[in-house]
């Protein structure tokens, strides 16, 4: 993707090195740790010495039981946590550019189409955060993966998160990388055209197998808007050989089947909440082809 030199938008929030503040720093499904010293916790020597005996034999065993404690579900990754990485200033600082960049594509594509529509299109913020962070939508953190949060139309993202991608989900390019943020503005798309609030005000009566469907439709249509904007994104000649190809690869990468068979060893559909690999790589494949918001209707047509 030939994306130096091109314009950044200035719609960039960098909280990194900053606490988040209040809530569970280990995200919304994590442990928080009691806090204070033995007289306060209740905590006897006795309790701390069989404590401390547990910690050494999951260790001798090959468990860290602090990695025990993150983890989120919910994130483009089905639920998978990250691994903290640290990066070097450099690449840090690369990383910032390229994100600056794909946000202000996004911003020209998504002022264009929504103008056809006769919308307006007020331009999403991108939060930079490491570890974690709070938002309108409550604290997570950075095993959340890229998230969007509605209720203050911010899209939210640890930078580590690409490299986890690479290495971990074999999902490496820039384009793969700049899919992941077109599929979270998708989400910003769909908060403004009404989706976002209809689905949210649905799932209350609904079950979890039918939030879980429904779900999958709301993601299957931010992909596709994702390939709207790449779809923009290849006439403007940005897109070079094999481009289209990281994305879709990504785009299998991070269906709930492969995720599930990669890290369990078989799948309960029942539980998809994303879509598989296959309606992941059909749905921006769509977008893509397309350039159309009515190609990406994914609640009237069979996903």
């Amino acid at each position: 993707m030939d994306w130096k030199g091109r314009r950044k938008s200035d719609n960039i929030e960098d909280r990194r090195g900053s606490s988040s503040r209040g809530g569970n720093p280990f995200g919304r499904s994590g442990i928080r740790l009691p806090s204070g010293g033995m007289r306060r916790s209740g905590f006897s020597f006795k309790t701390i010495l069989i404590i401390g005996v547990i910690y050494l034999g999951l260790k001798f065993i090959g468990i860290d039981p602090l990695q025990m404690l993150g983890g989120d579900p919910g994130s483009i990754l089905g639920g998978q946590s990250q691994t903290e990485r640290q990066i070097t200033p450099a690449r840090q600082d690369e990383m910032t550019q390229f994100v600056a960049t794909v946000l202000a594509e996004t911003e020209d594509v998504w002022n264009g189409v929504m103008k056809s529509e006769g919308l307006d299109y007020p331009e999403p913020k991108l939060v930079l955060f490491s570890g974690a962070v709070s938002s309108a939508c409550g604290n997570a953190s950075a095993a959340s993966g890229p998230f969007y949060c509605p209720g203050d139309q911010k899209v939210y993202i640890d930078l580590t998160f690409f490299d986890e991608m690479a290495q971990r989900f074999k999902a490496s390019g820039d384009f793969a990388q700049a899919y992941v943020l077109a599929h979270e503005v998708g989400h910003h798309v769909q908060n403004l055209i009404g989706v976002l609030p209809k689905f949210n005000q649905m799932r209350q009566s609904m079950s979890q197998t039918e939030q879980n469907k429904m779900s999958i439709r709301v993601e299957l249509q931010a992909d596709c808007f994702a390939g709207i904007w790449g779809h923009y994104t290849a006439q403007k000649g940005i897109l070079e050989r094999g481009d289209l190809e990281e994305a879709l690869n990504a785009a299998q990468q991070i269906g709930d089947d492969t995720l599930q068979r990669r890290t369990q060893g078989y799948v309960v559909p029942e539980s998809f909440n994303h879509g598989t690999s296959a309606q992941r790589k059909e749905w921006f494949a769509r977008g893509f082809d397309s350039g159309r918001l009515e190609a990406c209707d994914t609640f009237s047509n069979p996903v």
